[in-house]
């Protein structure tokens, strides 16, 4: 088991993999890992549209411009941004004062402040695409935990697949991951040193 360090340093984008079916078992592991993200006012504004049959993954293809990886991979994920995650507000906090664990005065507030920052389209699909890539990462490293390679994939047409998914409105796609067995390294990547990253206090 690799720590949460190591998983990152070990993960890489990989494009080729082998042919194998990855167990039901792992995949909810890893979904449930990926579940765990941290979210704004704890709204999961994640969704996860998993792909594993060969047919399907055929028909998305062309849509990911016939990137190889979307077939051969074990499953690909589509993530997806809840543009209305104000109502997931409403069914979590109804249910904490319900328990007891959440005053009513306090489940006001916080829908009120919700409902009033989800009048505002631009926030709700930023706030869909910000929280949905946290657990877009969390799924990634808990794939490579388990032993899995992953690549993220922001080239392919979101209205696309949206319309041969089916996917409803009220959901926007924010990338691709492709989970499996790599069938080769991925590429090396350099990385910039961390004093070209950090600025301290202030530019």
């Amino acid at each position: 088991m690799s720590t949460a360090i190591e998983a990152m340093q070990e993960r890489r984008s990989v494009k080729r993999y082998e042919d194998y079916v990855i167990p039901e078992q792992d995949l909810q592991d890893i979904l449930a890992a990926a579940a765990s993200a941290p979210s704004s006012w704890n709204l999961q504004h994640w969704r996860y549209l998993v792909i594993t049959s060969k047919e399907m993954k055929e028909k998305i293809l062309p849509i990911a411009y016939n990137q190889q990886q979307v077939v051969e991979a074990s499953a690909t994920i589509v993530m997806l941004g809840d543009l209305e995650a104000n109502k997931t507000g409403t069914e979590l906090f109804g249910y904490a004062v319900q328990q007891g664990m959440l005053t009513q005065e306090i489940h006001d507030s916080l829908l009120g402040q919700i409902n009033g920052v989800y009048q505002i389209p631009q926030i709700a699909r930023d706030e869909a695409i910000l929280n949905t890539s946290l657990s877009a990462m969390q799924l990634m490293l808990a794939a490579k935990e388990k032993g899995y390679d992953t690549c993220p994939m922001g080239g392919f047409d979101k209205e696309a697949i949206v319309k041969a998914l089916n996917i409803p409105d009220r959901y926007i796609p924010v990338m691709l991951i492709t989970v499996g067995k790599a069938a080769e390294p991925a590429r090396p990547a350099g990385r910039l040193p961390l004093e070209r990253l950090v600025i301290n206090e202030s530019f």
